[in-house]
């Protein structure tokens, strides 16, 4: 059983809970956790002026996702920062060259979930969320969220992240907030439900 997890990180906040949620599918007996991410549409110039070059070396490992690789997973963990409460754009573009699988019916019935983080505490991570799952509700994808059971949804004790919608994390204005041990917690249970309810989906 595949979950396929893709994503698109220009500073690592999201590959850090993409690799979370990875171990959170490991966790569960016959799931295999594929790490992809989402192509890049910026050109090296302009990573370097953004100051992205670092950030995007410590990900070159990880191979960039094919529209077909969707179509061979039992379930889909997507993952983009927000973009005025939108994913970004290199995601939106992936997505929008999936029709042929729409037109097929490919990923029908497929678990999808979706990860976020954004600069301020509400910088759009709860909407960001819930304007993807409309793509996925087109494909007739069954959405799995973040469900309260995951109890470090309930902390005061600290800013974080995570919602019911799915998990999260604050990078910071200047980016230099990297996800908490709550924010990695909620990203590695929701790994493992998504596996958990594909699995039994595929049984």
């Amino acid at each position: 059983m595949k979950v396929l997890i893709v994503y698109y990180s220009m500073y690592g906040h999201i590959y850090r809970l993409a690799e979370e949620a990875a171990e959170g599918v490991r966790s569960v007996a016959n799931a295999e956790a594929i790490l992809r991410r989402a192509p890049e549409t910026l050109s090296e110039e302009i990573l370097e002026k953004m100051g992205a070059t670092e950030a995007q070396k410590q990900q070159s490992h990880i191979p960039v996702c094919t529209v077909k690789e969707l179509s061979e997973a039992d379930a889909i963990i997507f993952g983009t920062p927000t973009r005025f409460g939108n994913m970004c754009g290199q995601m939106r573009q992936f997505l929008d060259a999936t029709g042929e699988l729409w037109s097929k019916g490919s990923l029908v019935g497929k678990v999808g979930s979706v990860i976020t983080s954004s600069s301020t505490q509400h910088g759009g991570q709860e909407s960001t969320i819930l304007t993807f799952h409309v793509t996925l509700l087109h494909q007739g994808m069954i959405i799995a969220g973040l469900p309260y059971t995951f109890e470090g949804q309930r902390m005061m004790e600290e800013i974080s992240g995570c919602s019911p919608y799915g998990a999260s994390t604050i990078a910071g204005e200047d980016g230099s907030r990297f996800p908490s041990k709550n924010e990695l917690d909620g990203a590695r249970y929701q790994g493992a439900y998504v596996a958990e309810i594909a699995k039994k989906l595929t049984t």
